[in-house]
């Protein structure tokens, strides 16, 4: 795969022989390429990424991936807190409210072919390609409620949910059961860490605990626009049972 190299963010460190574990999805929020290339190359703005894809398709390799570039910000995921470690940050040219407000189908089968050569060089589970407000979802909404999530899935890229029996059913509400876990919500909460949402908080602030749950149904329940614990709980379920399968 063929990457523009003439352009190199500043803003970047040492990883400290950190794993890669994680690839984390982004837009730019930016008018176009120019703009996000001349904005993650600047020194001052202390905000880099591996890999920027514009709307054409072309990839711009900005920061090499042995490096820890800045791009996740404070953020969280199965307990750790420093993402940048352990991740590569892809940016895509999008902004909701400017002309480059569609994923472009060159956009996406670039972004599909690059997170299949790092899956293949990092060895990173299907489970860890994350948006950016997987990781932050308390703050950031990105890459949004228009991102092709089903686009990925269909090629074999992140999880798809099979499913489940009544007896796989059955045996994640024993689990749960086994928790002494008594309302929906609760059960909600322990699945959503499991998986690796911060959840430290949530649990006695409603304002947080619904964020979250609009980043996680932005982007598992797309369309539907009210925040509702059963249709939330089902489809944790899925996802639960299909992550504790396909995780390693």
């Amino acid at each position: 795969m063929k990457y523009i190299n003439k352009y190199k963010s500043p803003n970047y460190n040492s990883r400290k022989n950190s794993r890669i574990k994680l690839i984390i999805i982004h837009y730019t929020a930016l008018k176009n390429t120019l703009d996000a290339v001349s904005y993650l190359c600047n020194k001052e703005k202390k905000v880099s990424s591996h890999y920027l894809i514009s709307q054409n398709g072309t990839v711009y390799n900005l920061v090499k991936d042995k490096f820890r570039a800045w791009h996740a910000g404070q953020a969280f995921w199965q307990d750790n807190i420093d993402i940048n470690s352990i991740s590569i940050g892809i940016e895509l040219d999008y902004n909701p409210r400017g002309k480059n407000n569609k994923f472009s189908l060159k956009m996406i089968y670039s972004l599909k072919k690059l997170i299949i050569n790092l899956q293949k060089n990092y060895k990173i589970n299907k489970n860890n390609i994350l948006a950016h407000s997987d990781i932050a979802p308390f703050r950031k909404k990105d890459p949004g409620k228009n991102f092709p999530w089903h686009s990925l899935s269909s090629s074999n890229l992140v999880m798809s949910f099979k499913n489940l029996t009544k007896n796989e059913i059955k045996i994640i509400e024993k689990w749960f059961n086994n928790y002494n876990f008594k309302s929906k919500k609760h059960r909600i909460i322990f699945a959503l860490s499991l998986i690796g949402y911060d959840t430290r908080k949530v649990n006695k602030n409603d304002i947080l605990y619904n964020k979250l749950i609009r980043a996680y149904r932005i982007r598992y329940l797309k369309g539907q626009d009210k925040i509702k614990n059963k249709s939330i709980y089902n489809t944790l379920i899925k996802h639960l049972f299909n992550f504790l399968l396909t995780n390693s």
